[in-house]
């Protein structure tokens, strides 16, 4: 993580890839410090912050190499609440945080109970056809 506040996050493979700013939220629950981005629904976990983002790298890396594989990408971003374009060589759209607030539980809960700091990922998005 750079000292911006920015996370930098990479998916490897031979993919042309998209380049997208989410917000990922940063809160301690317990013991553990979570990176927990709602426009993917997805969180990394670690004793330390920097634990906290390998780990996210890592859950950010194999969801990309799962969807995929599976070719169930452009199915999940849609159930996410991202708007796609034809296809997802064009650039989609991710849901707003007030819209994510108002249907995902999880985000919800964590924005009214934790103190948090709100964080731009700079995250490749696989493009797919």
């Amino acid at each position: 993580m750079s000292k911006k506040g920015t996370l930098n996050g990479t998916w490897e493979s031979g993919t042309n890839a998209i380049k997208y700013r989410l917000p990922v939220i940063i809160f301690k629950d317990q013991n553990n410090r979570i990176f927990y981005c709602p426009s993917l629904d997805i969180s990394g976990y670690g004793a330390t912050e920097n634990d906290a983002y390998l780990s996210f790298q890592v859950v950010l890396k194999e969801y990309f190499r799962y969807t995929t594989n599976k070719g169930t990408l452009a199915k999940d971003l849609q159930r996410l609440g991202w708007t796609l374009k034809k296809s997802l060589k064009s650039k989609a759209t991710p849901p707003t945080l007030s819209s994510l607030l108002e249907t995902n539980k999880d985000f919800s809960r964590i924005f009214n109970t934790y103190d948090f700091k709100k964080i731009e990922a700079e995250i490749d998005l696989p493009a797919i056809a």
